[in-house]
């Protein structure tokens, strides 16, 4: 899967402006060519995302097949399952954003 400036249904993204500012989503739906849909199980819930302009998010190479799996199979994703890729990719817990681990 060609990761390039275009965000991907599955994708981590960082929210760079907004109140949700440094927290990490997934990408549950793309509109069109600069507007995407993200939630991340907790504060965003699947049944309410959040539509973001893509420039105001970093995106991260980093594709959760699990959330591609269920959204091709059902159409649907649980908040329980967009949690748990938030934390599998890491959200900052004390860290910098800028920060970078070995």
């Amino acid at each position: 899967m060609n990761i390039g400036s275009s965000p991907q249904i599955g994708q981590i993204v960082r929210i760079l402006k907004g109140k949700d500012a440094g927290e990490a989503a997934v990408v549950i739906a793309v509109v069109d060519s600069r507007f995407v849909y993200i939630a991340d199980g907790d504060k965003r819930k699947f049944d309410a995302p959040k539509k973001k302009n893509i420039q105001h998010l970093e995106l991260i190479p980093f594709i959760s097949s699990e959330i591609v799996d269920s959204l091709e199979e059902t159409g649907r994703v649980t908040n329980g399952k967009l949690r748990f890729a938030v934390m599998k990719y890491g959200k900052p817990a004390g860290k910098s954003a800028n920060e970078k681990g070995d």
